[in-house]
């Protein structure tokens, strides 16, 4: 039987994602989505972001245990990476703490980065 269940926990450590060599979002207010076997994923407040290095795409997905994203490309550095990062705007119940924070496909960007000290 494969494991579908979601937890959701706030990160205590300092997150930075980098592009380019450029800080596109640092925060320590990250929360930990962890879905099923699949690695853990980092959403970012937008708060913590340089949203002005973000440009909402025509590109959406479904998920049927977090609802529907919207997807941004991103700019830093000299680089552009398309649907880089994905947003839940309106998510299902369960994971409502997510609604507009955004995370990051890692094979997109240089880095996500967590600090503990």
């Amino acid at each position: 039987m494969t494991d579908t269940s979601i937890t959701l926990t706030p990160n205590p450590h300092r997150i930075r994602v980098m592009l380019g060599g450029t800080i596109v979002a640092e925060t320590t207010r990250a929360l930990t989505l962890r879905e099923g076997g699949m690695p853990p994923v980092q959403y970012i407040p937008r708060e913590d972001a340089e949203m002005d290095l973000f440009a909402r795409t025509e590109h959406r997905t479904h998920c049927p245990r977090k609802g529907d994203a919207s997807y941004y490309s991103l700019t830093a550095g000299g680089l552009e990476r398309r649907n880089a990062v994905w947003s839940y705007e309106a998510p299902f119940p369960a994971v409502a703490a997510i609604a507009g924070y955004l995370a990051f496909y890692p094979s997109k960007v240089d880095a996500i980065e967590e600090f503990t000290d």
